[in-house]
């Protein structure tokens, strides 16, 4: 498949492009500076991009966009969002946060801790999931995540999702291999899924 990741410099959005190339896919790497992704590989491509920008996120019509965008400033997440539905990929797969909009009743009482540490953020990632979905895309809400290696992984619906908690971290290897494994198999278009570890 053919893949472009948005924000491939950053923690996530590298274990997604490493990922992806381990997997055999042609990738398209898009980050503000494209030096600062540490990956070399035949079948990868940077390109420089700013989702504040939305003429430079280009995309090909038929490929996968996944998108490792995380941010300390309200709006960016939106900016982005907007910019990669404009863009007209086969496919978003999104990155958001548990317990914040769709998820926020599935997560429970707990999931209100988040506007301790996120704040002003919340209403811009429920923008920018809310679009993505309206789209016809898939939206990850994570737990808190870690950069510990890939462990056993499951990934489940809103249905099946389990209360919040501040323990229950998930490495970012996990959420990529979760993500990868959307691209490929479809199983959750149009929808919020939980990458969860073990």
């Amino acid at each position: 498949m053919h893949l472009t990741i948005l924000a491939a410099s950053g923690r996530t959005g590298h274990a997604l492009t490493r990922q992806a190339v381990e997997r055999g896919h042609t990738v398209t790497a898009i980050a503000r500076d494209p030096r600062r992704i540490a990956l070399d590989h035949p079948n990868l491509r940077k390109v420089a991009g700013d989702v504040s920008d939305p003429a430079s996120i280009v995309v090909d019509p038929d490929t996968v966009v996944l998108s490792g965008l995380g941010t300390d400033r309200p709006g960016v997440l939106t900016d982005g969002a907007k910019a990669v539905i404009a863009a007209g990929p086969r496919r978003i797969i999104w990155l958001g946060t548990y317990g914040t909009g769709a998820s926020a009743e599935a997560a429970g009482e707990g999931a209100a801790v988040l506007w301790k540490f996120l704040g002003d953020r919340i209403p811009d990632k429920v923008e920018a999931d809310n679009a993505v979905l309206a789209a016809g895309g898939t939206v990850f809400h994570a737990g808190v995540l870690t950069d510990e290696p890939a462990g056993p992984g499951r990934t489940v619906g809103l249905d099946a999702a389990p209360p919040f908690d501040l323990g229950a971290e998930v490495s970012r290897e996990t959420v990529a291999a979760a993500m990868l494994d959307e691209a490929e198999a479809p199983r959750f278009s149009g929808a919020v899924a939980l990458p969860l570890a073990g």
